[in-house]
């Protein structure tokens, strides 16, 4: 599928598939797709940055390969490691071929056959048109592994000491996105576009919710949508350690549907809230008087 020829074209075609894009966010989507560049998204978790890549390999027709990032994760299982069994194997065979020279057996192990292609790889040697490669949560690695992605993001190849350098057949679409746990090194950041995805405003999120939950009614999605955003809004967020991202907004909207809820009150909220929340300490931190005072009407100005 041909790239989306303009801003407006590609915030309709992911809307086509059920993501709701604010401009800014679908502009830089937009650049990083016209200049082949990878797009590095921050933010809070659950505000849409591991979505944004799911839907992007939906509107643009390619396999979407994810690499999660974790702490201690290492080279080898990012780019690629070699089968050392069947070498093992082939190594034996040779010898009871009679083959000894050493050279000839190490030329034969190290082919591409033996060659066990982790995401990396997989995304630099996707056929036409390419793969949506998604590193996900990269704030979670180490520095090193940030040093060892400086090759990839800047010229979408990789060296393999055995094979040489492994260059794309067709650049993919890279999106990396971040918790901001910690800053990222200055030299990954200058080899990526840049946006901060934010949470989104009433009405996109009243969308998002319309379109993930449709089983949901108009004033069910608006309760829902209002009464999350009232509760990221201050002074009410300084009560919880993490606010719910729109990942929890519609979890919450069909957990709400799948108990015949027409109206949310406060007894509602509280049999749910750890569907919103994920510590004990915010649940407990949504009282039955907090809850009230987010589902009142807001005074009219």
């Amino acid at each position: 599928m041909s790239l989306p020829t303009s801003v407006d074209d590609l915030v309709r075609a992911l809307q086509g598939v059920g993501y709701f894009a604010d401009r800014r966010l679908a502009t830089a989507v937009y650049l990083a797709l016209q200049l082949q560049r990878p797009l590095l998204l921050e933010g809070e978790p659950g505000v849409g940055k591991t979505a944004l890549a799911r839907a992007l390999g939906e509107v643009l027709g390619r396999s979407l390969i994810r690499l999660q990032c974790y702490d201690g994760l290492e080279q080898r299982e990012a780019l690629y490691e070699w089968n050392y069994a069947a070498q093992l194997l082939h190594m034996r065979a040779a010898e009871a071929r009679g083959v000894n020279d050493v050279a000839q057996i190490e030329a034969e192990v190290y082919q591409e056959r033996y060659l066990i292609r982790r995401p990396l790889l997989q995304a630099l040697q996707a056929p036409a048109p390419g793969a949506v490669l998604l590193i996900d949560e990269v704030d979670r690695a180490d520095e090193p592994f940030e040093a060892f992605l400086l090759e990839y993001l800047g010229e979408y190849q990789v060296s393999i000491p055995e094979l040489g350098t492994v260059r794309a057949a067709a650049a993919p679409v890279t999106i990396l996105t971040s918790n901001r746990t910690r800053d990222l090194h200055d030299a990954v950041k200058r080899r990526c576009l840049y946006h901060w995805l934010d949470y989104p405003e009433r009405e996109r999120e009243l969308a998002i919710v319309r379109a993930q939950v449709p089983g949901a009614g108009e004033a069910l999605a608006q309760q829902v949508a209002d009464f999350v955003g009232r509760l990221r809004s201050q002074p009410f967020a300084n009560a919880f350690s993490r606010t719910p991202g729109i990942a929890e907004s519609v979890e919450w909207a069909k957990a709400l549907v799948a108990l015949d809820t027409l109206v949310v009150d406060p007894e509602v909220v509280a049999d749910t809230a750890g569907i919103l929340f994920k510590q004990r300490e915010d649940v407990a931190a949504l009282t039955r008087d907090l809850s009230a005072q987010l589902l009142a009407p807001e005074p009219a100005h």
